[in-house]
C-alpha cells in the first residue's frame, strides 16, 4: 500500500470530489482554488491514487502558521492518516522562512481532532466561545460613547502593555487567535482597526470588520468586567450599526457582532444575555524553539 503526501494543485480537485468525508456543502470544495494558492497551501495524503486525508496551512503576518481544514475519507479512518498528515504539515510549516509558531484551532467537542493535536505535540493555549449577537441593548448601561484613539503611539502603548508584554493570546481574526507579538500589530493594522478608550483611560477597546461565512464586527476587549464598564456596549453597538449601514446593499451576507469569550467570562454574563454561544474553540500551538527541542530529543532517543 503506497502512501504519499504532497502539495495539492488545482489539478487535484477531482480527487477531493471523490472523498467520502460526510461533510455537506463543504466550503473547502467551494473555494478549493483559493485555498490551494499561495499564501495558502493544501496537502493531501494519498493511498495509491486515492486522496484519503486533506489539510491546509495558512500564513499570518509572515510569522504564524495555522494548520486546519482537516478532512478524512470515512472509508480510511482508523489508520492514523490524519495524524501523519498534520505532523508532516507542521514540519513543513517550520521550513517556511520567518515562521516562529505553528498552531491549530478545533472545537471542544471534536475529540478526534484534539487527539491529533496531542499526538503531534501541540499544547492547548486557551479556550474561547465565538460569541455572536445582533443586539447589545440588554448589556448597555446608558453610558457615554468611549473616546476614539487616533494617536498611533497611544495604540502601540496599549497593545504592548496588555498583549505583547504579557505574551497574551490576541484574537487577530475571527477563528484565528495567536500568542501576541509585535508582528500582529503592524502600523497598517493599527491604523485600520478602531481603538477606543474609556473616560478615565483605564480600559481600551478594539473593533475591526471581518468576514468568513458571515460578516462580523470583531470586538476585542481584554478584561473580565465586560458588563460593568459604562459605555462599552454602546460604543460596540454604534460601530456595529455603522458596519450594517455600510454594507446595506449586500443583503445576502448576514452581519453580527463577534466577541471571544472564555468560559469564565460567559459565566459572568447576565442570565438574559443576547449571545449565541457555539461550542468553544481550543487554540493549540508550538513555538519553533519548542519544536526544535522535540526533534533533538527524538534524535537522541533514536
Amino acid at each position: 500500500m503506497e502512501k504519499t503526501i504532497r502539495v495539492l494543485t488545482s489539478k487535484d480537485f477531482p480527487y477531493l470530489k471523490e472523498m467520502n468525508t460526510g461533510i455537506e456543502d463543504d466550503y473547502v470544495i467551494r473555494i478549493f482554488d483559493r485555498l490551494s494558492t499561495e499564501p495558502n497551501r493544501l496537502y493531501g495524503l494519498f493511498i495509491e491514487d486515492q486522496l484519503v486525508s486533506l489539510g491546509g496551512i495558512s500564513i499570518y503576518m509572515n510569522r504564524y502558521a495555522m494548520l486546519g481544514r482537516l478532512r478524512s475519507d470515512r472509508r480510511y479512518r482508523g489508520n492514523d492518516f490524519a495524524t501523519k498528515l498534520m505532523a508532516f504539515m507542521m514540519n513543513e510549516a517550520f521550513q517556511i522562512e520567518g515562521i516562529q509558531w505553528v498552531g491549530a484551532n478545533t472545537q471542544e467537542e471534536n475529540i478526534p481532532a484534539r487527539r491529533v493535536m496531542d499526538k503531534i505535540g501541540l499544547s492547548a493555549y486557551t479556550m474561547t466561545h465565538g460569541a455572536l449577537t445582533e443586539d447589545t441593548s440588554i448589556l448597555q448601561t446608558g453610558g457615554k460613547l468611549w473616546t476614539p484613539i487616533h494617536n498611533l503611539e497611544r495604540k502601540k502603548e496599549w497593545v504592548d502593555k496588555v498583549y505583547v508584554q504579557q505574551a497574551a493570546v490576541f484574537p487577530f481574526e475571527c477563528y484565528y487567535p495567536f500568542p501576541a507579538s509585535e508582528a500582529l500589530f503592524s502600523v497598517e493594522n493599527l491604523l485600520e482597526w478602531s481603538f477606543y478608550e474609556n473616560e478615565d483611560k483605564t480600559r481600551f477597546l478594539i473593533t475591526k470588520p471581518d468576514q468568513k461565512k458571515y460578516r462580523y464586527l470583531h470586538a476585542v476587549y481584554p478584561w473580565n468586567d465586560k458588563t460593568e464598564q459604562p459605555g462599552l456596549w454602546e460604543t460596540i453597538s454604534a460601530d456595529y450599526q455603522d458596519l450594517v449601514q455600510q454594507t446595506a446593499d449586500d443583503n445576502e451576507v448576514e452581519t453580527y457582532i463577534w466577541m471571544d469569550l472564555t468560559k469564565e467570562e460567559v459565566e459572568l454574563l447576565p442570565a438574559n444575555h443576547p449571545f449565541t454561544l457555539p461550542s468553544p474553540w481550543i487554540l493549540y500551538g508550538i513555538t519553533k524553539q519548542e519544536w526544535q527541542k522535540t526533534k533533538e530529543t527524538v534524535a537522541v532517543e533514536k
